[in-house]
């Protein structure tokens, strides 16, 4: 059974930073790809980075420069460093993972709500 587990959402003022994590159990992250998605009210989930088992990222254009993902593998933990928040990154945002050679990501966290204020 795999569970993912996010933290470190919060309230934080435009130009701040959170750091988000997200422990994983019953999947080793090193082997799999795992990215960080999010959700504001009334619009759709998408992507906002992803790493994969050999280290490559990919990130949503509106956070490049701004945002870093990582992977502790010893600790099996993903990381979301946000800096420069504004007030359109406010939403609600998820880990989740996926086997390599599949495009749709199987196990997801339940979620962690990240409001920037104006």
């Amino acid at each position: 059974q795999v569970q993912l587990v996010e933290s470190g959402g919060g309230l934080v003022q435009a130009g701040g930073s959170l750091r988000l994590s997200c422990a994983a159990s019953g999947r080793a992250f090193s082997s799999y790809v795992v990215g960080w998605f999010r959700q504001a009210p009334g619009k759709e989930r998408g992507l906002v980075a992803r790493i994969s088992s050999d280290g490559g990222t990919v990130y949503a254009d509106s956070v490049k420069g701004r945002f870093t993902i990582s992977r502790d593998n010893a600790k099996n933990t993903l990381y979301l460093q946000m800096h420069s928040l504004r007030p359109e990154d406010t939403a609600v945002y998820y880990c989740a993972t996926r086997v390599i050679w599949k495009s749709v990501y199987d196990y997801w966290g339940q979620g962690t709500q990240v409001t920037v204020s104006s």
